[in-house]
């Protein structure tokens, strides 16, 4: 009998991080994906990424609403809770085998919290790894959660068997999203019209000699700052004087100060070199991002896919911070100065070597085998 497989997608970046393992699972002849979409995937301020799960083929078992506004640490922590009571109920009615949950957000830890108390083993993708904010208590607790680790990197391995997991649950398979980077690097061309396909919000730009990506999000431990945050990055960005596509927020505490600094900078500023924009599908974004100049901003993306892609990036504040990175990332405080200093200092770099520090393109089916063949078990034996 095929195992059932519930995977949870939560945001837009959760869905590139695991998209191949997911069809990887799929095709799996044992397995059986039960997929449930949830959170800031299901709203369109923040991209609406179930669309784009629709339109990649998948069956949705359920979705689940859960997302409470406020953009505060109060919402993020009562989205928690109320994700802990939906997800228990989504989980006592599909009855899977194992639950996978990707990376260290709240609705990660939700995940976790709801399927270890109905006694469903857990396997947690993304964990092992060191960043700042809130991230780093939740990955390291949903790893003492998880009974199986499919981790992104040796040096992740290292660090949940420290923190007393058995060995042989612990396998370095790579992050899925460098699956999808991998692929991009077969056909790298802009081989669209970001503005024709996506419009945003902007007077339109010409993109033929260079661009800038910005992604910023707010920082959880940081929250009330992130208006003043991201205010030094839209100065700088605009003084550089480069088309500039800059994409939405996440929907972590502090977004609204994020996206109401943006909302506020735009309508005062009128800056005639930025175009806005929600969501891509994660195949032109990667082309996108292949394509630019630079990356600027507080994304994992720049940390894990752009060492992969070879893309120069500055990366800005605290977010990022003590996460293994390339030669391609250069680190700058919320300072406009030496934000500026770091584009100009990129773009006479150009592209770096290709690093496979955080995998080599086939996490996804690596993912998909051991979830097909590992045993399952819900009793831990701490190695200390």
């Amino acid at each position: 009998m095929a195992r059932k497989v519930c995977v949870l997608v939560t945001a837009r970046p959760s869905y590139s991080r695991i998209k191949t393992a997911l069809h990887a699972i799929k095709q799996h002849a044992d397995l059986e994906l039960q997929l449930v979409v949830a959170a800031s995937a299901l709203l369109d301020r923040y991209g609406m990424a179930v669309r784009d799960i629709e339109q990649d083929g998948f069956e949705i078992k359920t979705r689940v609403h859960m997302v409470l506004e406020g953009g505060n640490l109060a919402a993020m922590a009562k989205t928690t809770g109320l994700g802990m009571l939906e997800l228990a109920t989504v989980f006592d009615n599909l009855k899977p085998d194992v639950v996978v949950t990707v990376a260290d957000r709240f609705e990660t830890i939700a995940t976790a919290v709801a399927a270890s108390y109905l006694n469903i083993p857990v396997a947690h993708v993304q964990g092992g790894e060191v960043t700042g904010s809130i991230d780093e208590k939740v990955r390291h607790a949903v790893t003492k959660l998880a009974d199986l680790h499919f981790v992104a990197s040796r040096n992740a391995a290292e660090r949940v068997i420290r923190m007393g997991e058995d060995p042989a649950t612990v396998h370095v398979t790579g992050c899925p999203s460098i699956d999808l980077a991998a692929e991009v690097l077969c056909h790298p061309e802009l081989d669209f019209d970001p503005l024709a396909k996506y419009g945003g919000v902007g007077e339109g730009l010409d993109l033929s000699d260079g661009y800038l990506v910005v992604m910023q999000h707010p920082v959880t431990t940081e929250y009330e700052l992130s208006r003043e945050h991201v205010f030094e990055t839209l100065h700088a960005v605009r003084d550089i004087g480069m088309p500039t596509l800059w994409f939405w927020p996440n929907v972590d505490a502090g977004s609204d100060g994020t996206s109401g600094g943006l909302r506020t900078f735009r309508e005062q500023e009128k800056p005639k070199n930025f175009q806005f924009f929600k969501n891509m599908v994660s195949r032109d974004f990667l082309r996108l991002l292949y394509n630019s100049s630079c990356l600027v901003g507080n994304s994992s993306v720049g940390i894990r896919e752009c060492s992969f892609l070879g893309i120069p990036v500055v990366n800005i504040g605290s977010r990022q911070q003590g996460r293994d990175r390339g030669v391609n990332v250069l680190d700058v405080d919320y300072d406009r100065r030496h934000i500026g200093l770091a584009i100009e200092r990129h773009l006479g770099n150009g592209r770096y070597p290709q690093d496979t520090l955080y995998g080599d393109g086939r996490a996804g089916g690596r993912i998909a085998e051991l979830l097909s063949c590992s045993p399952l078990s819900i009793s831990k034996r701490l190695m200390y």
